[in-house]
């Protein structure tokens, strides 16, 4: 069955980096699409960034020149590229995978992890 493992999270201080880890297993599907979602304590879970089969990527205005989502198909990989980072981008992140292309709602995603916690102060 499909997996996915959210690795990388932590602790920065404002300003700070930190490249965020996801890794797929248990599927076979030869187009799929990655996400990354976070939520804060209060908040709902919500999409900051995506990548299709293709490569194409889609970002939330609140991460967009400072966020950078990436994959290597061959490892079965998802990674998010954190820059500048900012108290508020405080939540935890989720990936999550769907076969074929990226939908419009999250609610479409059918494969989450579980999440890792990044804590900007």
């Amino acid at each position: 069955h499909v997996q996915l493992v959210e690795s990388g999270g932590g602790s920065v201080q404002a300003g700070g980096s930190l490249r965020l880890s996801c890794t797929a297993t248990g599927f076979t599907y030869s187009s799929y699409c990655l996400g990354w979602f976070r939520q804060g304590e209060g908040h709902e879970r919500v999409g900051i960034a995506a990548i299709a089969n293709d490569g194409t990527t889609t970002y939330a205005d609140s991460v967009k020149g400072r966020f950078t989502i990436s994959r290597d198909n061959a490892k079965k990989m998802l990674y998010l590229q954190m820059n500048s980072l900012k108290p508020e981008d405080t939540a935890m992140y989720y990936c999550a995978l769907v076969r074929a292309f990226c939908p419009r709602n999250k609610a479409d995603f059918t494969y989450w992890g579980q999440g890792t916690q990044v804590t900007v102060s």
